[in-house]
């Protein structure tokens, strides 16, 4: 196997993570309406939490793309 052709397999590889970061994302914000749906009140208290658990996943995301560019391009 070529040296080019297994950069981009790994850089693939290394975006599998996207996928995660999507279903992540998702199922972060629709807890988020549910439990707003359910009880009001507590939005005030759940919304910067919300957000904190968003960057930290949006954060994965980001770690799998510089781990891509890094395969590809050093």
């Amino acid at each position: 196997m070529e040296v080019a052709a297994a950069r981009y397999i790994g850089a693939g590889l290394a975006t599998i993570a996207l996928a995660g970061v999507g279903a992540g994302v998702g199922v972060l914000f629709a807890s988020l309406v549910h439990s707003i749906a359910r009880n009001p009140s507590v939005q005030g208290k759940i919304f910067p939490v919300t957000m904190l658990g968003f960057a930290l996943t949006e954060a994965v995301a980001l770690f799998a793309l510089l781990i891509a560019f890094m395969i590809l391009f050093t």
